[in-house]
């Protein structure tokens, strides 16, 4: 057993609530449930209209930012107790986006949103201050752990390693822990980014919660195909699209819930009345997660087709790929970023190459229609869930590795 406990720690985060970082949630209520008392900083105000009830739950935990004298008033503070740090901190931000205006811009402003929790943060004496996302979140988290001398840790996961990459280097060096979610990141950090990667990251999945997930394999829909998915180039929707126009014209009866909202919405819409599947797709926007879960339990077949964007964005592991195969709904997804590492082919559902109508088209109607390959991949996902992605034992692994730091300070 560790000798120092984890009894307090911090998150940062860049929005939260969040609807689409439900894990987050997960995994705090895993580390609240194991007595640790977590508090959560969002470098931003609330601005989403959904907010799921599990997120609606923690925000008395939550601290907001509030004004900018405010902020300006913590960063003094941290400047007065702590000058060499809050000026270093300062100092390698410049260095590090000096190229890069926007990103520079937006880095300060969550250094300086970091810092506004300065007194809040001495009071509250974390033990650790972890953050999600190796871009802004994880630049106040590091800055606040250089400034308050306290071990500082972040878990990556994709945009933040695939499109923007900031100082990423660096926090992989200076964090006393540094997890990210795939075999397939830690390669990708270490081959691009720093050779230390390898070492020195913890691979620690998102998951889910296996309670509130509950295997569903019997009455369900017979023809109705699930997509849950922020609607963004890297889920793969369009094609989505063009595939089930090839199962209207192979004459497979069906019915799709495209569950999400994005920026391409309209583009997406458009798409399927071009290809006359106005009443075989049904756009559900943002879904509350009881809905999200109930309609799992309804559907035939859960389809998200990943793909690579032309800006080198996608999907780490997608959380709605593990619910799904949680919940017995047999799945079907892309040779993308680390989703093999959750789909085996054949054996925990189907896996075709990413930006293929057709073979998706195919692997769509071999589920549909082949009982035997459902059954046999439904209950094949299920045991991998409960293997390697209950978000009660990753959490568990996080905060075997937090205590092992304590250890070592």
């Amino acid at each position: 057993m560790s000798a120092s406990p984890l009894k307090r720690v911090v998150y940062v985060v860049s929005l939260f609530p969040c609807w689409s970082e439900t894990f987050i949630v997960r995994e705090i209520n895993a580390l609240l449930e194991n007595g640790v008392d977590v508090r959560i900083v969002s470098l931003k105000a609330p601005s989403e209209a959904l907010v799921q009830s599990d997120a609606q739950a923690l925000l008395p935990r939550v601290r907001h930012p509030r004004s900018l004298l405010h902020a300006l008033s913590g960063a003094c503070q941290a400047l007065l107790h702590a000058p060499a740090a809050t000026l270093s901190t300062l100092g390698q931000v410049i260095a590090g986006h000096w190229r890069s205006p926007a990103v520079l811009g937006k880095s300060l402003g969550a250094w300086l949103r970091g810092l506004e929790h300065y007194p809040w943060l001495k009071r509250f004496s974390p033990q650790i201050i972890h953050a999600h996302w190796a871009t802004y979140p994880s630049t106040a988290a590091w800055a606040l752990g250089k400034v308050l001398d306290l071990p500082f840790s972040f878990t990556c996961h994709a945009h933040d390693i695939f499109t923007e990459r900031q100082l990423i280097a660096r926090k992989i060096h200076d964090a006393a822990l540094a997890v990210t979610i795939s075999r397939f990141n830690v390669d990708w950090l270490s081959e691009r980014e720093t050779g230390a990667a390898r070492d020195k990251l913890k691979v620690i999945h998102c998951g889910v919660d296996l309670d509130a997930n509950t295997w569903q394999s019997e009455d369900r829909a017979s023809n109705t195909i699930l997509a849950v998915g922020r609607l963004d180039p890297i889920k793969g929707f369009a094609t989505l699209i063009r595939a089930l126009g090839l199962l209207k014209q192979a004459g497979q009866p069906f019915h799709c819930r495209l569950l999400g909202s994005g920026p391409l919405e309209n583009e997406l819409r458009q798409l399927s009345s071009s290809l006359g599947l106005d009443q075989q797709i049904e756009f559900s926007g943002a879904q509350p997660q009881a809905v999200v879960r109930q309609w799992m339990n309804e559907a035939a077949l859960f389809v998200l087709p990943s793909e690579v964007a032309a800006d080198g964005n996608r999907d780490g592991i997608p959380v709605a790929l593990m619910e799904a195969m949680a919940t017995g709904c047999p799945v079907i997804s892309t040779r993308v970023s680390g989703i093999p590492e959750l789909i085996d082919d054949q054996h925990d559902g189907l896996l075709v190459e990413p930006a293929q109508p057709q073979a998706l088209a195919d692997a769509m109607q071999r589920l549909l229609t082949d009982t035997t390959l459902r059954a046999r991949v439904t209950r094949g996902a299920r045991d991998r869930i409960e293997r390697d992605f209950d978000a009660r034992r990753e959490a568990r692994k996080l905060q075997d590795n937090m205590e092992a730091i304590l250890d070592e300070c």
